[in-house]
């Protein structure tokens, strides 16, 4: 039994005629005489009642035809589905981020796809940068929200999505707050909240080039992974930090912001979105090509 079997069945029982459903099928009325004989061979039982005024159902045709028109619709789904994932409308799109990225960026990015795309399915997961550079390269992730600047895997294109420098987070009643900005050599000796080394780069690489540059060597007093962690430390008192300026509309109590004053032109942080350009996955192109349109 094939699926055009199925279609010469339901064509002759909506028809009750041979010759119509023949006629509907573009075929001589012969060969599908003999091809629904061979079907109520197949099946076991007859499909039809035929006379001269034309055929019938049988009990078993019409149970049959029930079966028949599901079976045919599912088959057109499965060859929908399959043309639609090939165009990358339908199937799952898995996207890595850093905490850094949930602020604004992230949110506004998947909810613009997600109205574009809703048959695709996302699954995302939080991690650090290494271990996010890590996925995309192997192809455990699609793509990734990375804080940059980082090392790049050879395999791994990165396409910045954001552009951002360093501003310092300060206690509200820190000495540091009453000036507007902040030279980098203020932060000498100061109680420093830092980041926790990456082999790849990041926030920590780029904080620490950035104060070695001015020869200033705060004393860091803790280490952390995400940015959040370094604003909420700060708000507790323990010390300042300097933090993504893109970042500081989204915490505003107990701490004050001032920007750098003599930061180097050079000096720039962000967020990239990294992907295999041999990924085979056609959702990540929609995906790129919808956040560079928003």
């Amino acid at each position: 039994m094939d699926l055009r079997q199925l279609q010469q069945f339901v064509a002759v029982a909506e028809a009750r005629s041979f010759r119509a459903a023949a006629e509907r099928l573009f075929m001589a009325q012969p060969p599908l005489s003999v091809a629904l004989r061979k079907l109520e061979d197949e099946v076991g039982t007859p499909l039809f009642e035929r006379s001269a005024r034309g055929v019938k159902l049988t009990v078993a045709g019409e149970s049959a035809l029930v079966v028949a028109r599901r079976c045919l619709a599912d088959a057109e789904e499965v060859v929908l589905a399959a043309r639609t994932a090939a165009d990358g409308k339908r199937g799952e799109l898995s996207i890595g981020f850093t905490g850094s990225a949930t602020f604004g960026l992230l949110p506004h990015t998947i909810r613009n796809f997600r109205q574009g795309f809703p048959g695709i399915r996302l699954r995302l997961q939080e991690m650090t940068n290494a271990e996010l550079l890590s996925m995309v390269q192997v192809g455990q992730l699609d793509v990734g929200f990375v804080r940059i600047p980082a090392s790049r895997p050879p395999e791994v294109q990165f396409e910045v999505l954001e552009k951002d420098v360093f501003c310092v987070a300060l206690p509200p009643d820190h000495p540091l707050a009453k000036k507007s900005a902040i030279a980098l050599r203020d932060l000498a000796d100061q109680e420093f909240i830092g980041y926790v080394p990456s082999a790849v780069g990041g926030l920590h690489a780029a904080c620490s080039a950035l104060l070695q540059a001015a020869d200033v060597a705060p004393r860091i007093t803790q280490e952390v992974v995400q940015v959040a962690t370094a604003i909420g430390l700060v708000g507790s008192g323990i010390g300042v930090a300097l933090v993504p300026a893109a970042n500081t509309k989204y915490y505003a109590a107990n701490v004050e912001y001032r920007r750098v004053r003599d930061l180097p032109k050079s000096a720039f942080i962000g967020i990239a979105l990294a992907y295999r350009p041999e990924n085979a996955n056609p959702a990540v192109k929609h995906f790129r090509l919808s956040i560079s349109q928003n």
